[in-house]
């Protein structure tokens, strides 16, 4: 008998209930053509056509006549639409004639009965104003990270997001990119038609053009294109001219002539979905040999489970969802690097040798994947998200209050544009915060013996620029302070910056300006490009004092030897030829005379402020009515981590009251030492010139998890900096703005700084400006 659950959906309805419930249409935008690869739309949209009358609309051609559609049946209830448009038009012409393309097809459906389901959030130009009773979103890649990809596209994405009501992605770090941009996102991995694939087990006739080759074969199929490892491919051919490589699959988006040639290389070209089963049957091993790169880091590769249902072990390079789905699995072997790839393979090859428990376990992990399944899953996902239209809000389109801006985050960057905003532009500003507090991480508070303490580690106030302190001596008065801080090193408190006093000390002679300088001279190790931090630290102060002050002190406070960190690390601490023991040398050096949050409080008192913390955006970024967003949290994570993580190091703080009036000499005392967990200790009565019988301090304990800090500055974090800053600069309706956003660290008063040029730019950009702000003034101090 047959098993109901492979039986089409339809078939499993009783007649007279199908009668009762007419076919709706579902529209299909896709990137992807049908009859390109056979893959997850043709799947999916076979299997919703069971139900709905399905129109697959393809990207536009150029066409040498008037706009028009063209319209080819494919398979029962579904129509591929393909769009006809003039050569040379440009994009508000091509965006015009598409929409009124899409009005004329579907000017007799009636929206209550349509669907829309997106595979490119591009189609959004010309389809935004539909109100269907439904839009999906199937994210099966990112897209924002293929080459050539149109820098519009994050911005449509953030579109479409706004106005879907369920999304679903093509596997497990998609969705946990997207989940934090769409609360009703479900992670649909590639599946397998196990039936189509399981053929190959039962050895087809070989293709003539696959049976010309020796073995072992070792095969890939799929799209050629910046995913595929030519490199690796190349090594492995050179290595082993033994082993057959067949490339099944056509070559696009690179230049066919960097792809690695062989003779034992086999390039066979696209292959009809029908064939494959008959040419997987041929190979010993199936291989994945993907590049690890911006444009895999979150694909979810379907020929996996379908390597699998053709009973062929599989080899593949560390993507992170095959590693997550299959890595444990003895059936997909992960190797890195061409060594590991190549042992990989012979051990593959030695269990292609027992075919029948390759094909027995294969079975076992596949044991519910196939896209009949996946249909279901999201058949059951969209009648539980289903709205009739006139429900949905529009982007950003809150039934509450509506605001001109919306500011995230409320420590410097955020309260400084929102109170230029409100203040100097008369505007309704919305400041949320994820934090129960105003302030960010210079946020102070009294404790409970009244000594006011900082929270996350001490903030010292001090600056360069008249402007800034004009700035904020609007919203506070000032104590003068000067901060000084001294290192705990054999036993001895010695000032830090080193000076002549610290050399004094620990070489055991008193040393002037000149004497100073011809011993660092003489310990200084010759460094021919100065890169790292310890290049730097070593050609400066040499290897005794580098090692006392510098090397564990990094250690702890980075996680990472001043070697692997830039020089820009070490070139914030100078070495001073005198006896000047402050640790700043600016011209302004003060602290708010009653507290960092007193000062945010009155920068964030205007009327046209409203704060609300203990609230993060992602909880209200679609509730709330907005105009404009002014962003200063994570940049990576506004864009959901789509370019991989930007790293922080973090603080722990240990916070505890004396009863002693006084527990060290300074402010800050530094611990270089690694036998000491802690980076530094603070006492907060120094910076604050409080008069109390006790005393608090607080234990600073450096840390790889918790809120971000500091970015670490290495190369490969710049890298992946640059690419959030393109998806930002494509991002035209949020400023980003502060040092999360921005990926740099700051000092508080560039931070204001910066907040304030920002605010200029935004204000001519949006026609506010006030008449006498002078342009680019502050951008100077930025």
């Amino acid at each position: 008998m047959s098993d109901p659950d492979r039986l089409p959906s339809a078939a499993r309805i009783p007649f007279a209930v199908q009668n009762l419930a007419p076919r709706r249409t579902l529209l299909c935008f896709s990137h992807l053509r049908w009859d390109f690869v056979y893959q997850r739309p043709q799947h999916l949209m076979t299997r919703c056509a069971r139900e709905h009358d399905v129109l697959f609309l393809e990207e536009p051609v150029d066409g040498d006549g008037p706009p028009q559609l063209d319209e080819r049946p494919v398979q029962g209830h579904i129509t591929v639409l393909v769009p006809r448009l003039p050569r040379g038009l440009d994009e508000p012409s091509r965006t015009q004639a598409l929409k009124i393309l899409l009005d004329q097809r579907l000017r007799f459906i009636d929206e209550k009965n349509l669907l829309l389901w997106y595979y490119t959030p591009m189609s959004m130009v010309f389809s935004a104003h539909l109100r269907p009773a439904l839009v999906v979103y199937d994210c099966m890649d990112e897209l924002s990270a293929f080459r050539g990809a149109p820098p519009e596209l994050v911005e449509q994405e953030r579109r479409l997001l706004a106005v879907a009501d369920v999304v679903f992605t093509g596997g497990f770090s998609l969705y946990e990119a997207k989940r934090r941009l769409h609360p009703n996102t479900h992670p649909f991995p590639s599946s397998v038609d196990l039936a189509h694939f399981g053929a190959a087990r039962a050895c087809p006739p070989e293709p003539a053009d696959q049976a010309v080759i020796p073995g072992p074969r070792l095969g890939f199929c799929g799209v050629i294109d910046e995913r595929f490892d030519a490199g690796l491919l190349g090594e492995l051919a050179a290595r082993r001219p033994g082993w057959q490589f067949v490339m099944l699959g056509p070559i696009v988006k690179i230049d066919p002539a960097t792809l690695a040639r062989r003779p034992n290389i086999h390039y066979l070209g696209q292959k009809a979905y029908g064939d494959l089963p008959a040419y997987l049957a041929g190979w010993d091993v199936a291989l994945m040999p993907f590049a690890l790169n911006e444009s895999t880091r979150f694909i979810s590769p379907t020929k996996t489970p379908e390597y699998l249902a053709a009973g062929r072990p599989v080899v593949s390079t560390p993507i992170v969802d095959v590693v997550r789905g299959y890595g444990d699995s003895g059936m997909v072997r992960v190797a890195d690097g061409v060594d590991a790839f190549e042992r990989a393979i012979g051990a593959a090859l030695a269990d292609a040798g027992d075919r029948d428990r390759v094909m027995a376990r294969a079975d076992e992990i596949l044991e519910g994947m196939s896209w009949d399944s996946t249909w279901s899953g999201m058949r059951a996902q969209m009648r539980r998200a289903g709205k009739r239209p006139g429900q949905r809000p529009g982007p950003r389109a809150g039934g509450g209050a509506y605001y001109d801006y919306l500011v995230v985050g409320a420590g410097f960057a955020g309260s400084v544009m929102a109170e230029r905003l409100a203040s100097q532009s008369g505007k309704r500003v919305l400041v949320i915060d994820r934090r129960p507090h105003i302030g960010g991480n210079a946020y102070d508070f009294y404790n409970e013996d009244g000594l006011l303490v900082h929270q996350y580690g001490p903030h010292i106030f001090h600056t360069n620029s008249p402007k800034v302190v004009e700035y904020l001596s609007g919203f506070t008065r000032w104590r003068p302070y000067e901060h000084r801080v001294l290192a705990r090193v054999d036993g001895m408190l010695l000032p830090m910056p080193i000076n002549l006093t610290t050399m004094s000390a620990v070489f055991g002679r008193a040393l002037g300006p000149d004497e100073a300088r011809a011993l660092l001279a003489s310990l200084a190790v010759p460094v021919a490009d100065v890169k790292t931090s310890q290049d730097m630290l070593l050609s400066t102060v040499g290897t005794e004092l580098y090692r006392k002050f510098f090397h564990g002190y990094t250690r702890k406070q980075w996680g990472l030897d001043p070697s692997q960190l830039d020089k820009s690390v070490a070139a914030r601490v100078p070495t001073r030829l005198s006896t000047d023991d402050r640790y700043f040398t600016d011209d302004f050096q003060c602290m708010p005379l009653h507290g960092y949050t007193r000062m945010f409080e009155a920068l964030l008192a205007h009327p046209n402020i409203t704060v609300a913390t203990g609230t993060a955006f992602a909880d209200i970024r679609d509730d709330i009515g907005y105009g404009h967003l002014i962003y200063s949290g994570p940049v990576d994570e506004f864009f959901g981590y789509r370019c991989g993580r930007l790293p922080y190091r973090s603080l722990a703080f240990r916070h505890e009251t004396l009863p002693q009036q006084q527990f060290q000499p300074v402010g800050v005392v530094n611990y270089p030492s690694p036998d000491v967990a802690y980076t530094r200790v603070t006492e907060y009565k120094h910076l604050t010139g409080q008069k109390h019988a006790r005393t608090a301090i607080t234990y600073e304990y450096p840390s790889a998890v918790g809120d971000p800090y500091y970015p670490v500055p290495r190369p490969e974090n710049d890298a992946i900096f640059r690419q959030y800053r393109r998806l930002a600069d494509a991002t035209p309706d949020v400023t980003f703005v502060g040092r999360l956003a921005t990926y740099r660290y700051y000092n508080m008063d560039q931070v204001v700084a910066q907040a304030l040029s920002t605010y200029e730019r935004l204000a001519r950009l949006h026609g506010h400006a006030p008449a006498d702000v002078a342009d680019g003034e502050l951008a100077r101090t930025a």
